[in-house]
């Protein structure tokens, strides 16, 4: 078998469970049962059974190793680290009054997360096997890891993938033959990344491009970061951020018009050695955690320009990292939808067709534009855009 996808993923992600509640919040007795929280194991898993459906023959499933203390720390600091394997082994439970909450197998399955992540950045790079065959590296990652920032969890994550990714990716002593100079991370999921802004915010070898809903800060001390256009960096990293605030019911064509105005252009003109995508699907139209509008089509269309641009920018090294998607049925149309389009194939379901079933809304257009032409002309200050 030639596999087109290889699949970074071990069970013990499965291990990691958060606190029952109220949806995401804490319990409250005017809820008659506890529901289960939305970062469940049936993400992932119906994201397997996608696989096993639509790429069974060319696809491959490696474990990855967990990351090592001395990777973790290229992003996290050490005494958060203690903090976390401390909460663990105590058994975990709710940080505070947030919505992530651990249990006492949440540290171990974050680092097979970010092992799978940090392998996925290293097969990018390295390229074609040594029969020539290029293979997609896909980290299906759980728990997601974009909000966790350097000292603190935030979010359902707890070690930023993505960021250590890149950092494995730029390191000497990283998973690849090659050393990346530079390192483009592209974050569609509905959520600012604001962890992995925090990560690079003053730092010139790493571009964070992201769209996300415009909910600013949902946590004075676990997530302080707007994801505004001015969060754009500081010191040598200034214009490195580039932050695009979507209104809610941004679809399809929203975020084609994201690629081309902003995304296409900026990561041009940094000229990337790798690309990494924060690829979270829960900009769909039914995701509760999320209020855009983004059907199997528009994710098949951003697959497919992100292959395009890693081709013409970065000798085709891209890896995509699995981050959010809390509607667990649509999460897996999603995901087979950006597939596809990196992959240039298209697959016909059973009754479903080529089409997204959960579609059902149309666009607010002018909108959109509106808020797009916003952040167009003050990312024009970028170094990146020539």
């Amino acid at each position: 078998m030639t596999a087109d996808i290889t699949v970074y993923w071990d069970d013990r992600m499965l291990d990691h469970e958060p606190p029952k509640g109220a949806f995401k919040f804490p319990f409250t007795p005017i809820v008659a049962a506890p529901e289960v929280h939305p970062d469940r194991r049936e993400r992932v898993q119906n994201i397997q059974a996608m696989l096993r459906h639509a790429f069974g023959d060319t696809s491959e499933t490696v474990s990855p190793d967990p990351a090592n203390r001395k990777a973790i720390e290229r992003v996290h600091h050490s005494d958060y680290l203690d903090w976390l394997i401390e909460f663990c082994a105590d058994g975990g439970g709710r940080i505070d009054d947030t919505t992530t909450g651990l249990n006492e197998h949440t540290y171990d399955a974050a680092r097979v997360s970010a092992g799978a992540a940090i392998a996925a950045a290293g097969q990018a790079l390295d390229g074609s096997k040594s029969d020539g065959h290029k293979s997609l590296p896909y980290a299906l990652c759980r728990p997601s890891g974009h909000h966790a920032q350097p000292d603190c969890a935030d979010g359902f994550c707890y070690l930023n993938n993505v960021a250590l990714a890149a950092e494995a990716a730029l390191a000497t002593d990283g998973p690849a033959d090659t050393t990346a100079d530079r390192v483009a991370i592209i974050d569609w999921d509905v959520h600012h990344g604001n962890g992995t802004q925090e990560a690079f915010y003053d730092r010139d070898d790493v571009l964070f491009v992201s769209a996300h809903n415009n909910h600013g800060s949902w946590h004075p001390e676990y997530h302080p970061q707007e994801g505004s256009i001015e969060e754009f960096g500081e010191g040598d990293g200034k214009g490195y951020t580039l932050n695009v605030p979507l209104p809610p019911g941004t679809g399809n064509r929203g975020y084609e018009a994201f690629f081309k105005r902003i995304v296409n252009p900026a990561v041009t003109g940094f000229n990337p050695d790798l690309i990494l995508v924060s690829a979270g699907q829960d900009a769909g139209p039914s995701d509760m955690n999320g209020r855009n509008i983004v059907t199997r089509e528009g994710f098949r269309q951003m697959g497919d320009m992100v292959q395009q641009l890693a081709d013409e920018t970065a000798d085709g090294a891209l890896a995509l990292i699995q981050e959010g998607g809390y509607q667990p049925s649509h999460l897996s149309f999603a995901t087979l939808g950006v597939l596809e389009g990196v992959l240039d194939r298209t697959v016909d379901l059973d009754g479903y067709g080529t089409g997204d079933p959960f579609e059902f809304l149309d666009e607010p257009t002018e909108l959109v534009d509106e808020w797009l032409e916003q952040a167009v002309d003050h990312h024009r200050k970028s170094p990146v855009f020539t």
